[in-house]
């Protein structure tokens, strides 16, 4: 993927790491797949990327990378230690490369959505998810194109912002 945009456009300048998926159990009733599976995806794909897109930002002296976490990877939820351990994980992982590519004018920044209307939720039975919205201070899901509102921002407009987590959550969690 990032050959190819080097390819076309002779350098990569912004990396969106944006990958999730879940698969929910207690951990009583986790399965090391059910762990390695959301770990790998959610967690070891942004290093893979990331680790892919730094030398070509590096020799252009800029980049971007904004991360998609998730509100679960700061507070938890039921079932999620597989989910939550990946989020909190590209949390940290952000803030380590905050720190190492300043130097290079590289800024690196999460997001970490509340729930949003994704094929994710879609396996969450309507009567739970009215019960997750009360829990909701705007007691509605975020839309997709909020998200994506946070992260143009701190593409286009973020210069002197790195190491952050802004919350897109509806305040679910403060």
């Amino acid at each position: 993927m990032v050959k190819d945009v080097i390819g076309l456009y002779d350098r990569i300048d912004i990396l969106v790491n944006n990958a999730g998926i879940t698969r929910d159990k207690s951990i009583r009733k986790m399965t090391d797949d059910d762990w390695t599976e959301v770990i790998e995806t959610n967690l070891n794909s942004a290093f893979y990327c990331t680790s892919a897109a730094l030398p070509s930002m590096i020799e252009g002296k800029f980049g971007r990378i904004v991360s998609i976490a998730s509100f679960v990877g700061q507070a938890g939820n039921f079932g999620q230690a597989n989910y939550a351990a990946s989020k909190a994980g590209l949390i940290a992982f952000t803030k380590v490369l905050a720190l190492e590519l300043a130097k290079y004018n590289i800024t690196a920044n999460v997001i970490a959505p509340g729930f949003t209307e994704t094929d994710m939720l879609t396996a969450i039975p309507p009567d739970r998810l009215e019960q997750l919205l009360e829990a909701v201070p705007l007691h509605r899901l975020a839309r997709p194109e909020e998200i994506a509102k946070a992260a143009a921002y701190l593409i286009c407009d973020g210069d002197y912002i790195t190491g952050q987590q802004i919350n897109v959550n509806g305040g679910i969690y403060m």
